[in-house]
């Protein structure tokens, strides 16, 4: 990987890109920490020195890991990319529900900028309602840092100040949304995801200290690192995984000259859902922790509900919590694909094109053994999904640490995802600029 960077740094017109891409990289971290006004820095900092080390709301948690930790800073990019990673989901989601999007989905690229432009609209749209949601969490900074000594971090508490902040976190999701798609354009790597991982490795210096200064003990400290480093060897093995299935294409006379005759074949990823999986599961077990929050008793007498999900919903350490959020992952892993890869289609579309498997009838019989080995895959890759998320939460078990545990779950999965993708594109510029033949 390394000697890829280097190879690209020779390179003037990849300089170029790359050099670009770090100064947008740079111009986000720097927004990360510009308060948004009418926020006391001095206060918020206090907060967070004296928050609780569980983590707090797990909603709040992850979108602060997407954030790069600019959320509990009250930044202007406090937000950060979630916005528009909830409304990506959505859009391709309701591919499958509204046949307006399902028929842009398959007009190519004119389809594709209108989808781009109507999940651009839904991100606004997002981004308003979850500022709204998160200065309401602001003005009640103890329940929100989880630090029952945290003051006013407010200056003032009216309706225009809170307009105000509003429309500031709004513009700087905006502003994020457009920086995303310089990068894509003029720069290395998808824009939105290059983002998505500078923000969870701005919190990784953070999180691994933290281990340390909590008991004092290097080995500890070590032993993270170590079990980290295994973790992330076997991310990368699984995510590099896919069975290929072969497809043969007929021969056929055109004229005078002979077509087809071809062999390819159809990649089928291990973990083809990603990590989208573990974003639905943690945000479906964040809404009834958001509801009790709002029904709790300031004097302590909370309807039993609410003890119940305090106690078995909220606390990362409850057997309770990890059957329910496997549960979850196993399910949304299947239905994510289910929507995604459409075996039918894919088999007319061999058919329409003379390909098909060998010993395998074009057709129904393709769509059936697609849909069959579909099953098989996404049963492994549910399985790897669940294991690797439950790492930060059998670490807070294990060593104490907080339930955005650096090396686990959705972090440790779109840091993986995103490397590789990024050397891949990069390695492809080198190779349209520095191609070896035969003759040198």
């Amino acid at each position: 990987m390394l000697s890829v960077f280097t190879r690209a740094f020779k390179t003037p017109d990849l300089r170029r890109k790359l050099l670009f891409t770090l100064g947008i990289i740079v111009l986000f971290r720097l927004g990360s920490y510009v308060p948004t006004p009418n926020v006391n820095y001095t206060a918020v900092q206090d907060c967070i020195a004296g928050a609780r080390d569980d983590g707090g709301n797990n909603l709040l948690g992850m979108a602060n890991l997407f954030s790069g930790g600019a959320l509990l800073q009250l930044s202007i990019f406090a937000l950060g990319i979630m916005p528009y990673i909830t409304a990506s989901i959505i859009v391709q989601l309701l591919t499958v529900v509204i046949p307006r999007f399902e028929e842009l989905k398959k007009e190519g690229q004119q389809g594709q900028a209108k989808m781009t432009q109507y999940t651009r609209y839904l991100t606004i749209a997002l981004a308003v309602l979850q500022s709204a949601t998160f200065v309401t969490f602001a003005q009640n900074p103890a329940a929100l840092f989880s630090n029952a000594n945290c003051g006013p971090i407010l200056y003032r508490d009216t309706t225009l100040d809170t307009v105000f902040m509003v429309l500031t976190m709004t513009a700087g999701t905006g502003l994020i949304m457009w920086l995303g798609e310089l990068i894509t354009d003029k720069g290395v790597g998808n824009g939105m995801s290059l983002l998505i991982f500078t923000s969870i490795t701005a919190t990784f210096p953070g999180s691994l200290w933290a281990i340390q200064q909590r008991d004092g003990r290097w080995d500890i400290f070590f032993l993270v690192i170590f079990i980290g480093l295994l973790i992330m060897t076997a991310v990368v093995f699984v995510e590099q995984s896919q069975r290929r299935i072969p497809v043969q294409y007929a021969k056929k006379m055109v004229g005078r000259q002979m077509y087809g005759g071809t062999s390819t074949y159809i990649p089928i990823k291990v973990n083809m859902a990603n990590v989208i999986p573990v974003i639905f599961a943690s945000s479906m077990l964040a809404l009834p922790q958001m509801i009790a929050q709002f029904q709790q008793d300031p004097e302590g007498n909370n309807p039993a509900y609410v003890d119940w999900i305090n106690t078995y919903l909220v606390q990362g350490d409850s057997p309770i919590y990890m059957a329910v959020f496997t549960a979850m992952i196993l399910f949304f892993t299947f239905f994510y694909v289910s929507i995604t890869f459409n075996p039918t289609e894919v088999a007319d579309n061999m058919k329409k094109y003379g390909g098909f498997i060998p010993g395998i009838r074009a057709g129904r019989p393709t769509a059936e053994y697609l849909r069959y080995v579909i099953n098989r895959i996404t049963v492994a890759g549910a399985i790897y999904l669940s294991l690797v998320s439950l790492v930060p939460l059998i670490a807070l078990v294990l060593v104490g640490a907080n339930q955005n545990f650096p090396f686990g779950g959705t972090s440790i999965l779109i840091m993986v995802g995103v490397g590789l993708d990024t050397v891949k594109q990069i390695e492809s510029q080198l190779q349209q600029r520095h191609y070896e033949g035969f003759l040198r």
